[in-house]
């Protein structure tokens, strides 16, 4: 599994010349609704198996949680059912709230 710190994220998203990752939000519902990346999917981490299939296992996927942690079991278990860009944000949507973005609300 990879991890990108958020600084790097923006930057890819930022690059024209780069496929745009897809950033799945495993967070639940009401985290979604304080605050996101957009355009970010929101699939909670409960969902993920029932779900799996709505992604591509070919793109780029950007794992996203509120620090971390969530994200890099989510990232495990797509890199297990065959997912081969899979990236965990490292310190989450937390992170980039510190590192990026200080307007977006925390909690």
């Amino acid at each position: 599994m990879q991890h990108l710190l958020p600084a790097d994220l923006a930057a890819w998203l930022a690059d024209p010349d780069r496929e745009p990752p897809l950033l799945l939000d495993i967070r639940e519902p009401w985290e979604y609704q304080t605050c996101r990346i957009e355009p970010s999917l929101l699939m909670p981490m409960a969902s993920l198996p029932a779900r799996q299939e709505e992604l591509d296992p070919e793109r780029p996927l950007v794992c996203i949680c509120h620090h971390g942690a969530r994200s890099m079991q989510v990232a495990a278990f797509l890199e297990r059912a065959g997912f081969g860009q899979v990236i965990n944000l490292t310190g989450g949507i937390h992170g980039w709230a510190l590192q990026v973005d200080p307007t977006m609300p925390t909690y």
